[in-house]
């Protein structure tokens, strides 16, 4: 009977592979969500549909389009309409409470439409004895006067209701997935760079090319309060307290909360997270990474969590882990 067995598990789980082929076949190609056309804002250059972007109540937010003068737009905000500085470029002010203000950008010779959903945070300086509305932060002041700008307190948090959980901070991303994981009450409090939004959406872009589907990484952990980072004995100049780190796997066949079995050797380990790992090295060799450089690691499976990738904009090229 054991050959017999053997034979019928490797039948069945030639059939569940083969019907994850045929899934996948079936779906719409993954599309990067590009436009024909890019924007300058706050050091950071997109052309994705839609980005998150953070300011500080009354902040300026100045927009420049990379095209040259070669087209037209029409920019608007449901508060307050851009003005136009010059071609190709306008200039915005946050609004004075904090919350979602979106700005769209219409190229009008082809229709297409960047959207910016713009939160304006609460400023840092809002943080009282640790706590902001009943919300523990913990202690960013340590790190205030650094020379290092990676280290600094961040400027401000971003007010998260459960109405914001579903808002899009990237074409295959969402605000819900980075929020940290302590338990409390809402409102909740997190902070969150662009950079790190649109590594995410090159990496996601390169695991899809090289033939591994996946609509969007799970992440296992995004924003940590610094109270939080403390309490779970993380290191203290963790990425993840500035908002500028994600723990990271794929988890499409089955969505299960584990890391998929990218490799295809009938087991979940690290060396699935090792596929990955790779990819994301690879990226590193390219000049179009360069802003995007930063910390690297590979993690096994434990009771607590399958094996995941850490990725992070610290800005230098940093490995560790298996």
């Amino acid at each position: 009977m054991l050959p017999f067995s053997r034979s019928f598990t490797f039948a069945v789980m030639a059939l569940v592979a083969a019907s994850i082929d045929s899934a996948q076949a079936e779906r719409a190609p993954f599309s990067p969500e590009k436009l024909d056309f890019r924007v300058r804002f706050k050091n950071e250059v997109s052309g994705y549909r839609v980005l998150g972007v953070y300011l500080v109540p009354k902040e300026e937010l100045k927009l420049e389009m990379e095209d040259g003068g070669k087209k037209t737009y029409a920019v608007t905000g449901v508060a307050g309409s851009p003005r136009r500085i010059s071609r190709g470029r306008w200039q915005w002010t946050a609004p004075t409470r904090p919350g979602l203000y979106p700005v769209t950008i219409t190229q009008n010779e082809t229709g297409q439409v960047m959207t910016l959903n713009v939160f304006v945070v609460v400023p840092i300086d809002s943080v009282k004895n640790q706590m902001l509305n009943g919300y523990r932060i913990g202690d960013y002041f340590w790190a205030k006067s650094w020379d290092r700008p990676i280290y600094r307190a961040p400027p401000g948090m971003i007010e998260l209701t459960p109405e914001l959980l579903g808002t899009k901070v990237s074409p295959h991303f969402t605000l819900g997935q980075f929020v940290c994981k302590q338990v409390s009450d809402y409102p909740k409090y997190m902070v969150l760079r662009e950079r790190l939004l649109l590594k995410l959406e090159l990496i996601l872009q390169a695991v899809n090319a090289e033939g591994h589907r996946c609509d969007t990484f799970a992440i296992l952990s995004g924003y940590r309060t610094p109270w939080y980072n403390k309490s779970i004995g993380n290191v203290k100049y963790s990425r993840h307290v500035w908002g500028g780190a994600a723990d990271i796997f794929i988890d499409e066949n089955p969505r299960d909360g584990m890391m998929d079995d990218i490799n295809r050797d009938g087991k979940i380990n690290v060396e699935d997270a090792g596929v990955l790992y790779e990819i994301v090295d690879r990226l590193h060799r390219k000049s179009h990474y360069a802003p995007f450089i930063g910390g690297m690691g590979k993690y096994r499976k434990t009771s607590n969590h399958g094996p995941f990738v850490h990725v992070d904009n610290r800005g230098n090229r940093t490995r560790w882990g298996d």
